[in-house]
């Protein structure tokens, strides 16, 4: 079992109470946590803002050189990153090395923007005065992740804050808080001073009252979250009642367009990938397959033959690819959305078992339609909709009718047909002939609609978290007409 403490000022913490995660898969207790509550959130952001000043004047290279030896750490920890991602959210060791990999390429981005964080000399109508456009550190940001994609999302709400000089409290999340805490003891070893990053954990129960503390804090200046949209609404009318500048990364139900002359094999491939990778808990998962009726039995004979490769094992087996769910709470989400899909005339095309508990069987259904709660509701769960149309403008708006916006994919031979409907839908991201799921460091990462606002990812993220401030210098007497 793991005991996680709050890490405040460089001091670790406990709280008044503790709260338990438990293994999804042996139902032992994995972590026990300290509790946090309002004056520990204040504290933390308390001691963010002291530190603040110290950090912000650290010379861009010295702040590359700690981001670089963090993602070192990273790696060196990649087995223990690995057993904790598996004993709290159920995930396979792989996932959890997975993450350890792309964490650091983030890491690593974050250490070579230190040196670009740039404005720019704006021509002035006033003679002699030295115009310039000047990105400054924000503050003190306040990060939340998820447990999902953990060590990636969490990483994520550290790094390019802390490369642009800003320090950092970062709200662990409740299923998964030993994992996000060993992020932070990379961070303190590679060398970040005390304060600079701080450490928050708390009970399910207290997350709206330590989340407001955070956020209404006078010392906030940005807030970064990633998590469901529910949870991102309440977050983004919180940012917004304080005035507080919110980055939010929220919910998906991604689409795959398969079109008429698409290369069948490579569209199940990546559809098998998208929808299943780690059970289908991703934020970009391929939840809609939306497939031209020309192709669409062809399409399917094939992609049940490879889910039906896919098995659900024990997530610390060697070699497993799905492991359990987060909770049983998924898993019953998932055959709710199936039954009711079924009852309403899908097609059940394979899967829909599951061994009890978080384990659920890949699950693909045929001929969903509008009326259905699968069609538009997000799963997070290995269960994939397959929608027919009639032809690419049906493709599309199939595609369009949703209220998310995060990824899709869209398969076809012609690249210029491919390109013009990527160009159409409405997603902050899209893949021609390649999966749903897809990130890379340097990439401006982020939704529309209701998949959030703003991005993250290289100089997307210099943006989200400076200030743009106008300075002047005049080399020259003014005149002033009084």
């Amino acid at each position: 079992m793991y005991d996680v403490k709050l890490l405040i000022g460089g001091e670790d913490r406990g709280a008044g109470a503790t709260f338990d995660r438990n293994d999804p898969v042996t139902g032992a207790v994995a972590t026990r946590s300290a509790a946090a509550g309002v004056a520990e959130a204040r504290a933390a952001v308390d001691a963010a803002a002291a530190a603040f000043p110290a950090w912000a004047a650290t010379p861009p290279n010295a702040r590359r050189k700690l981001l670089n030896a963090a993602a070192a750490g990273l790696r060196a920890k990649a087995q223990e990153f690995a057993e904790r991602v598996t004993a709290e959210t159920g995930a396979t060791i792989g996932w959890g090395h997975f993450n350890v990999g792309f964490a650091a390429t983030i890491l690593e981005e974050a250490a070579s923007i230190t040196t670009q964080v740039a404005g720019e000399v704006i021509p002035s109508d006033h003679a002699g005065t030295l115009s310039m456009a000047m990105r400054t550190p924000a503050g003190v940001v306040v990060g939340m992740a998820p447990w999902n994609a953990p060590i990636i999302l969490g990483v994520r709400a550290v790094a390019v804050p802390l490369a642009c000089g800003n320090t950092v409290v970062f709200k662990a999340s409740e299923m998964c808080p030993a994992t996000h805490r060993l992020i932070v003891d990379v961070l303190v070893e590679a060398g970040i001073p005390a304060g600079v990053v701080n450490f928050v954990t708390h009970a399910a129960a207290d997350a709206p009252a330590v989340v407001e503390a955070l956020i209404a804090h006078p010392a906030t200046r940005r807030v970064n979250f990633t998590g469901s949209t529910r949870v991102g609404r309440i977050v983004g009318e919180l940012s917004g009642r304080h005035l507080k500048p919110c980055v939010l990364e929220l919910g998906g139900k991604a689409p795959l367009l398969v079109l008429d002359d698409a290369d069948l094999d490579a569209a199940v491939a990546a559809a098998a990938f998208g929808a299943f990778m780690n059970q289908g808990q991703i934020c970009m998962s391929t939840e809609r397959i939306i497939v031209d009726e020309a192709v669409a039995e062809d399409f399917l004979a094939r992609f049940k033959a490879k889910t039906e490769t896919l098995q659900v094992t024990d997530p610390r087996a060697p070699g497993a690819k799905m492991g359990a769910c987060v909770n049983a709470s998924t898993t019953a989400h998932v055959r709710e959305l199936l039954e009711d899909a079924v009852s309403r005339g899908a097609v059940l095309v394979t899967g829909g078992t599951g061994e009890g508990g978080a384990f659920f069987n890949p699950t693909v259904v045929d001929k969903v339609t509008s009326s259905m709660r699968l069609y538009g509701e997000e799963s997070f769960g290995p269960i994939v909709a397959v929608i027919r149309a009639r032809d690419t403008d049906d493709a599309v708006r199939l595609a369009n009718d949703s209220e998310y916006g995060l990824s899709a994919a869209v398969f076809s031979r012609d690249l210029s047909r491919a390109l013009s409907v990527a160009q159409r839908i409405d997603a902050g991201i899209c893949h021609v002939n390649g999966p749903t799921v897809m990130d890379e460091a340097q990439m401006p990462f982020g939704g529309v609609k209701a998949s959030g606002v703003g991005r993250f990812g290289g100089k997307a993220g210099i943006d989200a978290f400076t200030d743009l401030r106008w300075i002047t210098v005049d080399t020259q007497p003014r005149h002033y007409p009084i």
